[in-house]
């Protein structure tokens, strides 16, 4: 009998024995010992390439031990906006089988819903002593506030300091690029990881002093760069694409060392510019640091005595030729634009990424006052910029439509209409003026009669080209069949 249960005793710690140990351990202790974490302070190289569609492609190298075998690897410091699906982790003899973006960060209401039915401790004042005390609490629910189970019943709100055991292990301090990845030797390796992430975007401005006589201009260009992705880039090597690159709609990313982008010519302080593929890329001469909720300006380009030419324009409406106006009276505006050729030979001859132009001119005293703006698209060398600052105060217009008629019907699907109309240009300035009419033509268009000669701008574009002299006013006369 003594013997029979010993026999059971042992049998029953056996079967102890063997609960215990196969008990797992906590989610949280289990994975830190699994992994291993590296942050910016293992990065020994930095590059950010920055697209105008908010999209930017960052490269970047890590050095660390790996043990051998398999391990999760924690990248902290990524962008909070990467585009996971575009992460590609190189390294001598080593395999990713597995990665994830963990952008489920700390914060006191996401610890406070991992801890839905599990116990905390609550620190408060006891009311009668004065003392903190500590007591036992469930958490209920989070949903609209926090619901808790203790001794004295259901509470809400927060009834004092909330103590929490650990930090769960799907939390993390900052976005979190975690890789399993199969290691064939414990070493140092130099992991090069590349990625694509929204929140970094570009722009140009651009600022034109014009001279006294308006014929010359110094332009100076900055880039606009913004950092909202939730990560600095410190000390980073900095280069911009200027160009509309397509993006596919479904599948907008494709992985691809091709994407990675290097600069065969550096500037020394500026940004030194080079073509690639169909785009212009430009490639900052120093490092600089990008901060996360930061707007930066950096020197693009600078340069003096670009000639440039003032332009007078009225822009006419196509309806004006097809319909009876009456005795209606147009007073449209004249625009003012400054035009200027994008040359070497014209001391500029840089390809220009778009943006927008702020145009400045020093009055009698000196002082400088805005003259207006406009925006640019991107401009090669030899391109035109014509940027409309405004419309003149001393140069008006009245347009009025003289006669109108529909002409005998010439085929079976087709009519003409002849209509006349007078463009009459005032000048109030004490200088001559140049004044161009354009007026849209429709349809099949020819010319009748003309008090001034035009030209075919295009295929449906007429231009008039008319000197006013100062204090005086010029008419312009012409009649026009469309059919």
């Amino acid at each position: 009998m003594r013997h029979i249960t010993f026999i059971l005793a042992l049998v029953c710690f056996m079967i102890f024995q063997m609960m215990v140990s196969v008990l797992p351990c906590s989610a949280d202790n289990n994975d830190k010992n699994n992994e291993i974490e590296t942050s910016a302070a293992d990065q020994t190289e930095l590059s950010v390439t920055i697209y105008n569609q908010d999209m930017a492609l960052v490269k970047e190298s890590r050095s660390l031990v790996l043990p051998r075998g398999e391990v999760t690897l924690a990248i902290r410091d990524v962008s909070g906006r990467i585009i996971p699906e575009t992460a590609l982790l190189n390294a001598d003899g080593i395999r990713v089988l597995e990665q994830n973006f963990e952008f489920d960060l700390l914060s006191p209401q996401s610890i406070l819903k991992k801890f839905t039915g599990k116990d905390i401790k609550i620190i408060r004042e006891n009311s009668k002593t004065g003392q903190e005390e500590t007591i036992d609490a469930r958490v209920l629910a989070t949903h609209n506030g926090i619901v808790l189970e203790t001794g004295n019943g259901i509470e809400t709100g927060v009834p004092g300091r909330l103590v929490f055991s650990h930090i769960p292990a799907n939390l993390r301090t900052s976005p979190t690029l975690t890789m399993t990845v199969q290691s064939d030797q414990e070493k140092n390796r130099d992991l090069s990881l590349s990625y694509l992430t929204r929140g970094l975007t570009w722009k140009a401005d651009y600022v034109a002093e014009l001279n006294p006589t308006d014929d010359f201009l110094n332009l100076s260009a900055w880039v606009t760069l913004t950092n909202t992705s939730s990560t600095d880039y410190t000390d980073a090597k900095l280069q911009l694409v200027a160009g509309d690159i397509h993006l596919a709609p479904e599948q907008q990313f494709i992985r691809s060392k091709q994407m990675v982008l290097n600069a065969s010519a550096m500037a020394e302080d500026g940004f030194a510019q080079e073509q690639m593929f169909e785009y212009h890329l430009y490639t900052l001469g120093r490092r600089t640091t990008l901060k996360n909720n930061q707007t930066k300006q950096v020197a693009l380009l600078q340069a003096g005595n670009i000639p440039c030419r003032k332009e007078y324009r009225v822009q006419g409406s196509s309806h004006w030729f097809a319909q009876n106006m009456g005795h209606g009276v147009q007073r449209p505006k004249v625009g003012v634009l400054l035009v200027l050729q994008n040359l070497k030979e014209d001391n500029l001859g840089m390809p220009l990424p778009k943006g927008t132009v702020r145009v400045y001119k020093a009055d009698t005293k000196g002082m400088l006052q805005f003259a207006g703006e406009d925006s640019i698209d991107h401009t090669p060398e030899h391109g035109r910029l014509n940027l409309k600052l405004g419309n003149a105060f001393d140069i008006t217009v009245e347009k009025r439509q003289t006669d109108f008629r529909k002409l005998p019907s010439t085929g079976r699907n087709s009519f003409e209409l002849q209509s006349s109309h007078e463009v009459k240009i005032m000048n109030a300035k004490k200088i001559p003026v140049s004044v161009k009419v354009s007026e849209p033509m429709s349809g099949d268009w020819r010319i009748q009669a003309e008090s001034h000669p035009h030209r075919k701008e295009t295929s449906h574009q007429a231009l008039w080209e008319i000197t006013v002299p100062p204090g005086k006013d010029v008419s312009l006369a012409y009649t026009v069949q469309t059919k």
